[in-house]
């Protein structure tokens, strides 16, 4: 698929992956093996009628492919950008097992784009249930959860907790990985089902699970996502300029950062010493806008080496290619900071492999006495994220 140059890239935070035209769709369509068992379909968690979507694409049938694939998925423009599909559908692909798979997700935005440039067509709902279902956040969840249910004819209510929906969507993922107009489109096709979306409200504060019921809902479904931070819990990690990912990137995201002060009354710290902490798809999120803010060195450190990364291998090439650079094998255990609290260097420790863990990973074990210190004035502490626990407190 054709990428954005990275001298392009670096000074924007357009769009990356530009996604195929009608003939490089075709012919990777063409490749395709149609499977009279397809472990593709078995590795899709919405189990998308893959083959089938991709044999009329192959013909050019468009209209068709796109309604296949949302008998089963109603935000495909959005998955085909960034579902991990290299560790499900496209990892199943017979042709991976001795060169590249199909590139289903590029295939599946491909359509999903065609339609939104030609327009949504609404499908025929369900009668009315006359029943009301409240959903607890706009993300990936209770956005698939809202549209599902309005199709079966169930009238539904998404509450979002920020000024904007699309949860993680809108304020975790970058806009040169998922455009924001692609979010936005997508989420106005839930509310063309007949959703309606209700923001600025905090379930558990601003109302209770308690009181939707009490407000005539039958059911409710929780989609809050993980949006708790995990912090390292050592020495200096209370210094200035030391972030979590999650306030970084909603800042950057949904604060759009990016473009303070003109168009953004949000600031955004960076320095010449960025210092990302992390191996997944967020940390490599937080070191790309990094080095975009800063134009100016940023490092991922991470415990284990490369090939343990859990982040997508695309997301970290491209990192590569822009110009992060990475430590491996490495685990902060401290910060330092100057007179003014302001951090200025990151304690690590050199660690080891050693037998795998509940995760099926090698364990990273601390090397003794290898102590060495990485210059630091800006620092994002990307290592996870837990459900927030305001819910289940209120509940």
């Amino acid at each position: 698929m054709r990428e954005l140059e990275v001298s392009e890239r670096i000074r924007s935070f357009d769009e990356v992956a530009l996604g195929y035209n009608e003939e490089e769709a075709i012919a990777e369509a063409e490749r395709c093996l149609q499977c009279k068992n397809p472990k593709c379909v078995e590795g899709c968690p919405v189990g998308i009628n893959i083959p089938e979507f991709i044999r009329h694409i192959r013909n050019r049938e468009y209209e068709e492919a796109i309604k296949t694939i949302k008998l089963a998925n109603n935000l495909p423009a959005i998955c085909g950008r960034v579902c991990p599909q290299e560790n499900q559908c496209e990892g199943r692909c017979v042709l991976g097992i001795k060169g590249d798979p199909i590139n289903i997700g590029g295939l599946e935005r491909f359509v999903a784009d065609l339609e939104l440039s030609r327009g949504f067509e609404v499908p025929e709902k369900a009668p009315d249930t006359g029943r009301s279902v409240a959903i607890i956040g706009s993300g990936p969840a209770g956005l698939t959860a809202a549209g599902d249910l309005a199709k079966m004819g169930h009238n539904v209510v998404v509450f979002e907790a920020l000024h904007e929906p699309g949860g993680v969507l809108t304020y975790g993922i970058p806009e040169f990985r998922l455009p924001k107009r692609i979010v936005k489109a997508e989420v106005g096709y839930i509310e063309k089902l007949g959703v309606k979306i209700e923001t600025d409200v905090v379930v558990g504060k601003t109302l209770t699970i308690e009181d939707l019921f009490q407000e005539g809902f039958d059911s409710v479904f929780v989609g809050t996502g993980a949006g708790l931070p995990a912090f390292l819990n050592v020495p200096g990690e209370n210094l200035c300029g030391i972030y979590s990912a999650n306030e970084f990137l909603i800042r950057v995201n949904l604060m759009k950062a990016y473009k303070f002060p003109y168009e953004s009354d949000t600031p955004i710290k960076v320095g010449s010493e960025n210092v990302v902490i992390g191996g997944g798809n967020v940390a490599m999120d937080s070191a790309r806008c990094a080095l975009r803010l800063s134009q100016k060195n940023v490092t991922v450190l991470y415990r284990r080496t490369e090939k343990e990364m859990p982040a997508r291998r695309d997301e970290v090439r491209r990192a590569r290619e822009e110009g992060v650079n990475f430590r491996f094998l490495t685990q902060p255990v401290g910060f330092l900071g100057d007179d003014r609290g302001q951090v200025r260097k990151v304690e690590c420790i050199r660690m080891r492999l050693g037998e795998p863990d509940r995760s099926g990973r090698p364990r990273p074990i601390p090397i003794e006495g290898s102590n060495f210190y990485v210059d630091a004035d800006a620092v994002v502490v990307a290592i996870g994220q837990r459900p927030n626990p305001m819910i289940p407190k209120t509940t």
